[in-house]
């Protein structure tokens, strides 16, 4: 009988037949309440009526409108409404389904604009698994291990990580960012030089690097040296957008850094696959003819997900919904870790939150991180792991989460670290 790869490794034992806000239900009836999203995905929970209903009157009238072959109105709409909430100047945006096709469509942009061919990451990145893209990721061997070579010109610069550093080098969050900036001096100076680089890929917070937040200053410094050198700043934010920080880009909590091109997907659809890079036309138009396209990007159904979702963030007010319950989830979390010597560090960004675990040596402790994961999932509680050595547990909530549902989240996770841990 035909079955699933077995290289597939589920997260959780859910199997999955019904959907509604932060609730997953089994075929028992038995409810988990979901703090995955689907990777961050389902950014109006699931199945939100409104996304609902947009996509049955959507799939009444056209499913597929392949965008190089015809335009159709919800693609044009949204490229219109998304003007509302993108940064100042990007004018511009190109359509795919996943957020690795994205990154391969900013990978392309900035060599064939730029004329340069090298291309700068940083530690513990994630953009993505197909070739271009897990050649640009750094944040674990397992996305990019047995695939080689994997495509030339891309050098690596340190992350400003202020847990590890503090725990290596001793340095407080300012010195981690001078630090990090030093490095990427280095690469400009030893392994990349600036006339050949053409673009630097940044995710304001780590995703599979283990959910770490940009310090404040870091942002900034690759900007400047952007603009110094001629290099294009490329912000990936596919999982920290549309509202997940509590901000509508994660970036947007350094002042006064504009990227040159921003990707985006995940959230932006409310579970239906669609993604983007938005550019300024200037910068768009130098792209090589024939360099963008694709069978389903912009495809209506999901396009009408996603105005569904603008309308839905903006009249429930979810961006600011996951600053506030953000607050409250990392306090608790933090007062958890308080009771608990095996979780090192609390850290995250609005709904973006994460518990790393280490021994008492400070090594990571990836054992313990999924043996708390699974209980949690015994208890009802959906969770996922990240980081290099998959020892940090990720909080993924809705941006539609109540309070109430944070402190139910928090208490079976309580009752996990305790049960886990041991």
């Amino acid at each position: 009988m035909p079955q699933l790869s077995p290289v597939l490794k589920q997260a959780t034992p859910v199997v999955a037949v019904r959907g509604e806000g932060l609730h997953l239900y089994d075929a028992d009836g038995r409810r988990y309440l979901d703090f995955t999203s689907g990777v961050g995905v389902t950014s109006t929970g699931h199945c939100h009526p409104r996304v609902v209903e947009a996509v049955r009157e959507q799939a009444g009238r056209l499913v597929h409108g392949q965008y190089t072959t015809v335009l159709h109105d919800q693609l044009l709409t949204l490229t219109e409404r998304l003007g509302e909430v993108l940064p100042a100047g990007l004018d511009s945006l190109f359509y795919a389904t996943a957020g690795t096709e994205a990154v391969e469509a900013a990978l392309r942009l900035a060599r064939h604009a730029t004329g340069r061919q090298n291309v700068i990451v940083f530690e513990g990145s994630f953009h993505g698994r197909t070739m271009g893209a897990a050649a640009l990721t750094t944040a674990g061997t397992r996305f990019r291990a047995g695939i080689g070579p994997l495509a030339p010109g891309v050098a690596v610069a340190p992350f400003p990580a202020a847990f590890r550093l503090r725990l290596s080098l001793g340095l407080s969050e300012e010195e981690a960012v001078a630090h990090a900036l030093r490095g990427l001096d280095e690469v400009l100076a030893t392994v990349s030089a600036p006339a050949e680089t053409a673009a630097m890929f940044v995710e304001p917070v780590l995703g599979e690097g283990g959910y770490v937040p940009a310090p404040a200053g870091f942002l900034a410094g690759l900007r400047e040296r952007a603009d110094r050198h001629g290099i294009l700043l490329v912000v990936d934010e596919v999982q920290t957008g549309f509202g997940r920080t509590g901000r509508f880009w994660a970036h947007q909590y350094e002042d006064g850094v504009l990227p040159d091109v921003l990707i985006t997907a995940k959230g932006l659809a409310s579970g239906f696959p669609l993604s983007a890079i938005a550019a300024p036309t200037e910068l768009m138009r130098r792209a090589w003819p024939g360099s963008q396209g694709g069978t389903y990007g912009g495809n209506p159904v999901a396009c009408a997900a996603a105005l569904a979702t603008l309308d839905v963030l903006r009249e429930e007010r979810l961006v600011e919904n996951a600053a506030e319950q953000g607050v409250r989830l990392l306090d608790g979390l933090r007062a958890v870790a308080a009771e608990a010597p095996g979780i090192a560090d609390v850290r995250g960004l609005g709904l973006m939150a994460a518990s790393e675990f280490c021994r008492p040596d400070d090594s990571p402790d990836p054992d313990t991180a999924r043996q708390v994961q699974q209980t949690a999932a015994d208890l009802g509680l959906l969770l996922l792991l990240c980081g290099t050595h998959l020892n940090v547990v990720r909080m993924i909530p809705a941006l539609v989460v109540t309070a109430g549902q944070i402190d139910e989240a928090l208490a079976l996770w309580s009752k996990a670290v305790a049960a886990g841990a041991r």
